[in-house]
């Protein structure tokens, strides 16, 4: 099962806690000696940004499918970082990604650092409700760029009670032009719930080909020795320029289109238990102006896109996962369940 590391990071004796996380997951990514100090560097310096600019927050760390999934089984994928926090918030975020920028007497080498030496980097930051820096540390190859695809993919994962595993899990898959976004959300939480989050993984990758209710069936199928799970698939044909959704229980979808949200809706049910006698598959068109949103029940039920996100921005999608994770939970209400959210973005002009 994928481990999902979570540091809270409140005193500075968690800063070497994120910087071992980092060095862990660089292990289970299999990283060269370089990216693997390169993802400690960055784990550090963002664990210490929290301390002297925020007052606390938490780093979360995985090893992610890349922005652009490529043909096949084998991609290399990267370490992800992810520092998030509810402090005063960034006043010149362009300054502060400036090497030797500081505001707390420091040498100023944090964000100009991580940019510098992680192969993907981004910051959100809201005057008065907090900050996400988001790196991804890995080879170029491992960042799907290269393939010119027009649309990218990113998650956020945080498991309950700062658990090792998720019960949630999200993946993405390519096969021509049909790129497969899923999230699944395994029954309950604990190591019965990401066993069976696992097992949709492992069962989307034989499934690429395969449209979004093809796949629910098959994974139905892949699933019956498990829990089961909630799963919501997102299937973009970008020579087509058509996105089809399906989805079994109770995993969100909200999508935008031309500045207005709308939901997808779920069947009910539990694939792997019990999988409705038909599955209904919506499909609509998609554009430059469409950015699609998954997520599990950990967040509130009646949770409702912020106002800050929006297609047309060129922001990651997942530091959009994050900021989306920041601003649905607090210091003071934490996410009640294991958490994840996955957004689909149309590709930034500046990449391929």
């Amino acid at each position: 099962m994928p481990r999902v590391w979570e540091v809270p990071v409140h005193d500075s004796t968690r800063v070497r806690d994120a910087r071992v996380a980092a060095e862990q997951a660089a292990a289970a990514a299999a990283l060269d000696e370089p990216r693997t100090a390169a993802a400690a560097l960055v784990a550090t310096e963002l664990a210490t940004n929290l301390l002297k600019h925020a007052g606390g927050g938490r780093v979360l760390i995985d090893v992610v499918d890349p922005l652009v999934p490529a043909a096949g089984r084998n991609a290399a994928r990267p370490v992800q970082i992810a520092a998030i926090d509810h402090g005063p918030g960034i006043a010149d975020v362009a300054a502060a990604l400036r090497d030797g920028f500081s505001t707390a007497r420091s040498l100023g080498a944090g964000l100009g650092t991580c940019r510098r030496v992680a192969d993907d980097f981004g910051v959100h930051s809201v005057l008065g409700r907090g900050t996400v820096a988001l790196a991804r540390v890995g080879s170029v190859a491992a960042q799907g760029r290269g393939e010119p695809a027009g649309v990218q993919a990113g998650g956020i994962n945080v498991p309950f009670g700062g658990a090792q595993y998720s019960g949630d899990a999200w993946a993405w898959v390519r096969s021509g032009d049909r790129m497969t976004l899923m999230l699944a959300d395994g029954l309950g939480h604990g190591p019965e719930a990401a066993r069976a989050s696992a097992a949709a993984v492992e069962a989307l990758h034989g499934s690429a080909h395969r449209t979004p209710a093809e796949m629910l069936r098959h994974l139905d199928t892949a699933l019956g020795g498990t829990r089961g799970a909630a799963v919501a698939l997102a299937q973009v044909d970008v020579g087509a320029g058509r996105l089809r959704f399906a989805g079994i229980g109770n995993v969100g979808a909200r999508l935008c289109e031309g500045g207005s949200w709308r939901a997808l809706v779920s069947r009910p049910g539990i694939v792997g238990v019990h999988r409705p006698a038909t599955v209904r598959e919506e499909e609509t068109a998609w554009a430059e102006d469409r950015l699609l949103i998954l997520h599990s029940d950990g967040l509130p039920s009646r949770w409702v896109p912020p106002a800050g996100i929006c297609p047309g921005t060129g922001s990651d999608p997942a530091v959009t996962a994050a900021v989306t994770i920041r601003d649905a939970s607090s210091p003071a209400r934490p996410v009640r369940d294991d958490t994840a959210v996955a957004v689909l973005s149309p590709t930034p002009p500046d990449r391929p």
